[in-house]
């Protein structure tokens, strides 16, 4: 659980601290030395990042305290598994299956993945938000992504960014406009989780990314992200020094053949090599594939999912491969088809980890966002780019929230959790008041 709210610390035990949300316990490792039992923390991703002030916190508390209830008896009503099918074997064996929570297995998996008939995907959604719902309760991790540059040293073939592509404008914030904007997200707007984004920018060193981090924690209690694209094992080394514990990075395909005919010049063994050792150093990761690269076959799909699930990510991203303007050939997934790989994710996935809606989802679809939240997935992310720079992120044609600016994308999550029963877990102090309005 990582809600954006206060809880109480109940116990010390080393590092590790046992935290109280109304009644709920949670532990979280602490590596600030101020926290005592008895003292009100802010804890994300499974890190203490900030303790609260006592009164401030109560009071909090005494906001949400009757409205967490309401949302938790929402979307426990909305959560209801699908009643069972006994002439439709082996979808239900496996649906029953996943729903009390058990693994399933490859040749599951890839049945799962193709589905197709309307009313049997509905099944299959439903499903899944049950397993989300048994796993993470109404719990949505909301956070903020922060795109600093868009210059970009790869080449990868489907991309807007690469070295190589005809993009007109290219921009690279600097160090106090990367502070002033990552200071709007978490002291104006609440967020208590931020993710730095970039191409591989050959501008930008490790040493750079590194003491961009280490201020950004020096002056704000918050959980950083970090995706740089491939640092190196010795530059991931140094962000995690510098306070850095997630590392978003997509592997995008299992199929080693796949990733080299996409990427020219980078390989998939490199790619994993990050993941591997940031799972080895410590840090909490997000990763996952691309849904619908040419070449790409069920197998190959089952495999990413796995995948994800072996390299212990804390959260699944999948998005599908859409059309920029250095590939406009490409068809993109249908909406069905995504929903029916995030559920499939989700049924798969280790029961701690999340399902990311990507915002690549919501720019195929506009109904992306609550149908993906009511089809297994538990975490969302809004963009804090500055607008001036925004559109200019041009990973691939008409993003959505590009021109929407913060408080708009605010105000629609909390509105959209608010009516499916989710609390929202990343935006602080915001969260009470927006959501009795919402």
């Amino acid at each position: 659980m990582c809600y954006a709210l206060p809880g109480v610390v109940t116990e010390i035990s080393g590092r590790n601290a046992v935290i109280s949300y109304f009644g709920e316990i949670r532990s979280a490792l602490c590596e600030l030395t101020n926290i005592r039992p008895g003292d009100y923390v802010y804890a994300q991703g499974g890190y203490v990042i900030e303790k609260v002030d006592p009164d401030f916190a109560r009071e909090m508390l005494d906001t949400w305290n009757e409205l967490f209830l309401v949302l938790q008896e929402r979307d426990t009503a909305m959560s209801e598994k699908p009643a069972p099918e006994p002439n439709d074997r082996p979808l239900q064996d496996i649906l029953d299956k996943a729903g009390a929570g058990e693994q399933i297995s490859r040749d599951e998996l890839r049945y799962l993945l193709t589905v197709e008939e309307p009313d049997r995907l509905e099944r299959l959604y439903r499903t899944a938000n049950a397993v989300r719902h048994l796993h993470h309760r109404n719990s949505c991790c909301v956070h903020g992504i922060l795109e600093i540059s868009n210059y970009c040293s790869s080449d990868c073939l489907y991309c807007g960014l690469a070295v190589n592509s005809t993009l007109t404008r290219r921009y690279r914030m600097t160090r106090d406009e990367i502070l002033e904007a990552a200071k709007e997200a978490i002291e104006g707007f609440g967020f208590k989780s931020l993710v730095l984004q970039s191409g591989e920018d050959p501008a930008y060193t490790p040493a750079f990314l590194a003491e961009i981090v280490a201020e950004i924690k020096r002056r704000h209690g918050v959980f950083i992200c970090v995706s740089f694209g491939e640092v190196g094992l010795d530059g991931l080394d140094m962000l995690y020094e510098a306070g850095a514990r997630a590392l978003l990075m997509r592997f995008e395909t299992s199929d080693a053949k796949l990733y080299a005919a996409l990427h020219p010049g980078d390989t998939l063994d490199a790619r994993l090599s990050h993941l591997r050792h940031a799972l080895k150093t410590g840090w909490l990761t997000v990763t996952g594939g691309l849904i619908g690269l040419p070449g790409q076959t069920v197998d190959s799909l089952a495999d990413d999912i796995l995948l994800a699930g072996e390299l212990n990510a804390e959260m699944f991203s999948f998005g599908p491969v859409l059309a920029s303007h250095r590939r406009r050939d490409i068809i993109p997934a249908t909406e069905s088809q995504m929903l029916r790989a995030l559920a499939a994710a989700r049924l798969a996935a280790p029961p701690q980890a999340k399902v990311l809606v990507t915002t690549a989802f919501e720019t195929l679809s506009p109904n992306a966002r609550e149908r993906g939240l009511m089809s297994g997935a538990s975490s969302v992310m809004l963009n804090v780019t500055p607008l001036r720079y925004r559109a200019d992120y041009a990973i691939y044609d008409g993003r959505a929230h590009a021109t929407e600016s913060i408080a708009d994308q605010t105000r629609a999550i909390i509105q959209l959790l608010d009516r499916l029963g989710r609390a929202p877990s990343d935006l602080g102090v915001a969260t009470p008041s927006l959501s009795k309005l919402g």
